[in-house]
């Protein structure tokens, strides 16, 4: 390889963790702003509109997937391939057509939210939830537009203007949504009135999270960027036409639309099934609301942390893997994967095992209806222990997707989807079950998933991940971390406040967790050197003897 070549694969792997650690403290800050939200919401619009305000955002994030997820990626691979080329016409090109086409179909997902909402409503049995769908609809026509934009800069390996509009729009959702809330409620509003001007804030966060990048755009000097892939043939090269760009960018989505459509569809499914099952053993139409609403608001949101410190892995690689794919740099490719799965399941282990021994202190840290925390408890810790399952998925689905097999992860959705719907079926409709069968579900769904995807990477992709090194030693020290955690707690709970318990024995498992991770050998000096400043960080866990010094 020439020193050019290195230098290049040096800057992408550098750039690479930058983007982890960028998107991953903002997924981390914008899960925390999502659950700083439903704290006080859940206590100011109550059980019932809590679960009207779920039964929207499930219509929104079925359109957002279909409309969303696959373009952005497939602009990302594209524009990362044509600068690979020299061809920066054809990068521009891309943006436009792109653009064109996520500006129509926004405009199709809000006009069907906004003049469907009656009859999505009446799916759930739950018709006051109509107004929420209503105010909900103007984001997905502003969504598109930012979704064309971090797609372009993702295919740079810029994450930066994703991160800030994201937390954008979670300052809005937060901020305004409270607003309204508030201003709903001290006028005497009902349940359906509240759920509408709560989630509000989520179209009004959205669009101005949309100006953000619009205008980042329009400072955007992407020669900078370019300088170290100029040609001098660049201007002259040949840029393909409308219909071969349109072409390839659908070939790319569709199946990676469909992928990430088929969980929001079942996910749509399952809480109509809940709705539906907990009313035919005899609950009330608004009681069934209020036990989707506290699940919804206090377990999901939890369950929905983690991931976020993993998601943007799968975001990260994308761009990084097509470019080195189209340097033929093979060896580099494998590498890049196996860090990967790697670290995501050093993230999700601990992570997964703690929520779940920990599931009601952390809800009663979080939440202040210290009554549903302790009805919600039971739900989130089986729920929990799904986050290592979703981790891997979202892993092996960008690994997959950017080899070429975007319609694998479809087949390995649809399998999940129907284990998760029938179980979900059968155990909600059994009186003895009852809401227990939705986090159920959920486990088994992804469980499956994450077993034929593996099955997919190591028969299509040649990746064999080594157990023993990937699982094993982080699950060993990942069991240690929730037995110190909910040890800790138990005897700390006896002499101090059980809020200040619940802190003091994250921080102290987190600890046990760092050290062992150590000792097991899980991470070791190679991993720590992709991080940034990571020979200053090796020379201190030296020091400390959780690693080896290097050989002369």
């Amino acid at each position: 390889m020439s020193t050019t070549s290195i230098e290049k694969t040096k800057k992408s792997t550098r750039m690479f963790v930058s983007g982890v650690l960028i998107l991953s403290i903002s997924n981390v800050l914008q899960k925390i702003i999502g659950a700083t939200l439903k704290i006080p919401l859940h206590g100011l619009i109550g059980s019932v509109s809590m679960g009207y305000h779920t039964i929207a955002y499930d219509i929104y994030k079925l359109l957002y997937m279909i409309s969303n997820q696959g373009l952005p990626v497939a602009i990302s691979i594209m524009i990362s391939e044509s600068r690979a080329r020299g061809n920066f016409r054809e990068v521009n090109k891309i943006l436009k057509i792109t653009l064109q086409i996520l500006m129509a179909v926004g405009l199709a997902g809000t006009l069907t939210m906004a003049f469907g909402s009656k009859i999505f409503a009446k799916l759930y049995e739950q018709e006051g939830a109509y107004l929420a769908i209503i105010a909900l609809s103007p984001a997905l026509f502003f969504v598109c537009i930012s979704s064309a934009l971090r797609g372009y800069f993702q295919g740079y390996q810029l994450m930066l203007p994703t991160a800030i509009s994201q937390l954008i729009e979670a300052v809005g959702k937060l901020a305004i949504g409270i607003t309204f809330a508030i201003v709903a409620v001290n006028m005497g509003s009902g349940n359906e009135v509240n759920a509408a001007a709560a989630i509000m804030g989520l179209s009004v966060g959205v669009f101005v999270g949309m100006v953000f990048l619009i205008t980042y755009k329009l400072r955007f000097k992407a020669q900078v960027y370019d300088a170290e892939y100029l040609r001098p043939d660049s201007d002259t090269m040949p840029v393909r036409g409308w219909k071969a760009i349109t072409k390839q960018l659908l070939m790319i989505a569709v199946p990676v639309t469909l992928s990430a459509s088929i969980m929001s569809f079942t996910s749509m499914i399952d809480n109509i099934i809940i709705s539906r099952q907990l009313q035919a053993i005899g609950y009330t139409a608004d009681l069934a609301a209020a036990m989707m609403g506290d699940y919804s608001a206090q377990a999901v949101t939890m369950w929905n942390v983690p991931p976020a410190l993993i998601y943007p892995i799968s975001y990260s690689i994308i761009p990084l893997i097509a470019s080195a794919m189209k340097l033929g740099q093979t060896e580099r490719v494998k590498t890049i994967m196996n860090s990967a799965i790697k670290v995501a399941a050093l993230i999700a282990l601990p992570s997964s095992i703690g929520l779940s021994v920990l599931a009601e202190p952390i809800l009663k840290l979080v939440f202040t209806d210290q009554a549903a925390a302790e009805r919600v408890a039971p739900l989130l810790s089986i729920l929990a222990l799904s986050v290592f399952f979703v981790a891997m998925i979202a892993v092996t689905n960008a690994i997959l997707q950017v080899y070429g097999y975007e319609r694998k992860p479809i087949i390995s959705m649809i399998a999940g989807s129907v284990v998760k719907i029938v179980v979900s079926y059968l155990l909600i409709g059994t009186p003895s079950i009852g809401m227990y069968g939705a986090p159920t579900s959920t486990f088994a769904c992804y469980l499956v998933i994450m077993l034929v995807n593996f099955y997919f990477v190591a028969r299509y992709v040649g990746i064999i991940p080594d157990l023993r090194v990937i699982l094993v030693k982080p699950l060993i020290s990942a069991i240690v971390c929730g037995a110190t955690a909910l040890g800790s707690y138990k005897l700390l709970a006896m002499a101090v406040h059980p809020k200040i318990s619940t802190l003091l024995a994250i921080a102290f498992a987190a600890l046990v967790y760092g050290v062992f991770i150590f000792i097991t050998g899980a991470v070791t000096r190679e991993d720590i050197l992709l991080l940034p400043r990571g020979q200053k960080l090796c020379s201190i866990f030296e020091k400390l003897h959780l690693i080896k010094r290097a050989e002369a």
